[in-house]
């Protein structure tokens, strides 16, 4: 083996392609074809595909954003929707029409409701306040009850849970004179109604919105 090998080491490169010539120029040809189209085609598109893999999951990304974008955008436009329902329902069904049904329900429902309960109406005063910057107008109340410590509780608790919208801002109990005097309850309270400006705006056209034929 070692001589073989000894034999084939002396023989020179240059021999052996000439006389491997015709096998070897096709095998190079091939290989520079390979080569070139390697440089020439594969790469490129390669990268052309890279790149267009890359658009494709930016715009897939984009598209998922807008989406939830979107979503949001509807989901906000939905809750203005039925915020603005419900705040006209409000309005509606819930606060007095006018300054006038105002008074009723701060003076007319308490009356009725410290009469159903023995306690005694002595004396009030009310104001109306405008509201910068909203459709309300606010009517306060400010009275004067006397009564026993639980007809005057029992008066409270159905004041409070009334379906009248009234809002007890404060209230002082004080005690009489003596042990056999009734107690005193000094109430301040509120409530709002639509501003006869607002009232006119939101009214359809050739309708009137005045409150003396009410």
């Amino acid at each position: 083996m070692r001589a073989l090998h000894s034999i084939a080491t002396t023989v020179p490169w240059s021999r052996v392609v000439r006389e491997h010539r015709a096998a070897l120029v096709p095998l190079a040809l091939a290989l520079a074809i390979n080569v070139g189209l390697l440089a020439v085609v594969v790469l490129p598109l390669s990268r052309r595909v890279a790149a267009n893999e890359q658009r494709t999951d930016r715009a897939t990304r984009e598209q998922v954003l807008a989406a939830a974008e979107f979503r949001q955008a509807e989901a906000v436009r939905e809750g203005k929707s039925r915020a603005s329902v419900d705040l006209q329902t409000f309005y509606k069904d819930v606060l007095p029409a006018d300054v006038a049904a105002a008074r009723r329900v701060v003076q007319s429902k308490i009356k009725g409701l410290a009469d159903a309960n023995h306690v005694h109406y002595e004396r009030s005063s009310a104001d109306t306040q405008e509201i910068k910057g909203s459709e309300l107008e606010r009517l306060t109340t400010s009275m004067t009850l006397t009564g026993s410590y639980d007809n005057i509780r029992a008066f409270l608790y159905e004041l409070e849970t009334a379906p009248e919208f009234v809002v007890i801002d404060n209230m002082v109990l004080a005690e009489g004179f003596d042990q056999n005097s009734p107690l005193s309850l000094s109430v301040e309270l509120s409530t709002y109604y639509r501003a006869p400006a607002a009232q006119k705006t939101s009214a359809p056209r050739g309708t009137g919105t005045g409150t003396n034929g009410r």
